[in-house]
């Protein structure tokens, strides 16, 4: 019976669909283990046979068909290990014996493994007549008639894996150049695969887990040698040294308003952050504690007017009186000053300001009520545009910095618009802050006016000297190590 050429058309269209959807399988398999198991069980379908093994060099025997895991030390795999090992050993040899039907070209005509293949690792076929003889004599128990030796390792001598073939029907030239076909495309899906997986740290550039499954790179290939050649390459590049402290923005100059009396404070005629012009009232003590002694006092000094003079008509007449006018004439002028002093503090009760600027100073009504003393601090004035920057540089963080460093002040209400500066000073001694810990007053002159008010917070950026930037990055954790080890 001939076959039509329609039909073989058919079956040759059916067998390339067959490999294309195989080696479309194997791209997609997320395992080893899978993709053993894809060639001895899925290779069904692009030819017929009743046995199939996957032999690899680094593990043995690793799948076979029609089982999920192949027990290493059963009678079969200890008996399809030797004829593993025979067939290695032929190639090794470089053995002058092969089947004449495997290829067209390349290959001698021979009734058994007669001819010398084209590549030491190609396909052939064998039987138990190629095999010794105490793996021939089991041959018929474990195998049919005809099996096909698959090596899978391209090029390597011997074949470093290989899928080993039996059913009862001879093996077709056509047969065999779509399974060479397919164990090319698996081989090449496993190195894949095993590029992609993560290499182990401490192997990061040498052979893969199975050194035998790929060959060695070079170093250009290698991407965590390059990446670590740049990050080494980037690690001594020149940064400016930079640290961050809280920062905020102070008036430079400010015109300090201290309480000119002992009193209470009475009255706020400010507000915090107002405007004000000179002269314009502040606040005021309480006036009726100053009030009443200026009204004793100017009581006092109309009795003492009033004595002085009863006592110079008394004078004219009677002369023992007239040494008392002295003294008279003091207590006078004691109760004059007093009363001009009075008077002077009542003026001063209501406190002006000294100048044009903004006032600055806490809630008003933490004021009111409370006494306060000769010279104590009740607000501040600071002239419009009399502003610079004051952050509180951390032990941790005390770099060297110099004059006219660079440093940049990102608000908290505008952290887009960075204020720039230049350091005027950095205090040599550290203070303890409201929250306990201590810290070196900077201040830094402004580079150009800002339209900030003055009181707004955020976070100061100073910039220190040039060094590597690998010191930049390991700067903290070494001074960190060092304290806690006691370096």
């Amino acid at each position: 019976m001939q076959v039509s050429s329609n039909d073989h058309e058919v079956g040759l269209t059916q067998a390339l669909a067959t490999l294309l959807d195989l080696s479309h399988r194997a791209r997609q398999a997320r395992s080893e283990a899978e993709l053993g198991f894809l060639l001895v069980n899925d290779t069904l379908p692009l030819a017929p046979y009743r046995q199939a093994a996957l032999w690899r060099a680094d593990r043995g025997l690793q799948a076979m068909s029609g089982l999920v895991q192949p027990e290493a030390n059963a009678p079969y795999a200890q008996w399809l290990k030797g004829v593993v090992a025979h067939l290695r050993a032929q190639e090794s040899d470089k053995p002058k014996t092969a089947n004449s039907g495997l290829a067209k070209e390349g290959m001698e005509a021979s009734p058994s493994m007669g001819a010398t293949p084209a590549h030491p690792t190609a396909a052939r076929t064998f039987s138990s007549l190629d095999l010794p003889a105490p793996l021939a004599r089991e041959w018929a128990e474990w195998w049919p008639v005809h099996g096909l030796w698959l090596p899978l390792s391209g090029t390597a001598q011997p074949a470093e894996a290989a899928l080993l073939l039996a059913r009862d029907e001879p093996w077709s030239d056509a047969e065999t150049s779509l399974l060479t076909e397919w164990c090319g495309t698996w081989w090449h899906a496993l190195l894949s695969l095993r590029r992609s997986q993560k290499r182990p740290w401490w192997r990061p550039w040498g052979r893969d887990t199975a050194g035998a499954l790929s060959a060695r790179r070079a170093w250009w290939n290698r991407p965590f040698l390059i990446t670590l050649l740049a990050l080494t390459a980037l690690s001594f590049v020149p940064v400016r040294l930079s640290v961050l402290a809280p920062g905020e923005l102070v008036p430079m100059n400010p015109l300090v308003v201290r309480a000119p009396l002992d009193g209470v404070v009475d009255v706020f005629h400010v507000k915090p952050n107002q405007a004000v012009k000179k002269g314009q009232p502040l606040f005021g003590f309480d006036e009726a504690l100053i009030q009443s002694r200026l009204d004793v006092a100017n009581q006092a000094l109309a009795t003492a007017s009033t004595e002085y003079r009863q006592t110079m008509q008394q004078a004219l007449t009677d002369p023992r009186v007239r040494p008392q006018l002295a003294t008279l004439t003091g207590r006078i002028q004691e109760k004059r000053a007093e009363v001009s002093y009075l008077r002077e503090q009542l003026t001063r009760a209501r406190v002006l300001a000294p100048q044009d600027g903004v006032a600055l100073f806490d809630d008003p009504t933490e004021w009111i009520g409370k006494p306060v003393s000769v010279g104590e601090r009740i607000l501040r004035i600071a002239a419009t545009g009399d502003v610079e920057v004051e952050a509180w540089l951390p032990l941790a963080d005390a770099i060297a910095l110099e004059a006219g460093a660079p440093l940049q002040l990102y608000l908290n209400a505008r952290p887009l618009e960075p204020v720039s500066a230049r350091l005027r000073y950095m205090a040599h001694d550290a203070v303890q802050r409201p929250d306990g810990t201590y810290a070196y007053r900077v201040r830094a002159t402004l580079d150009a006016p800002t339209d900030h008010r003055v009181g707004l917070k955020g976070t100061a950026k100073l910039q220190g000297e040039h060094v590597p930037a690998i010191w930049w990055v390991m700067r903290r954790p070494v001074a960190t190590l060092r304290s806690t080890l006691g370096l």
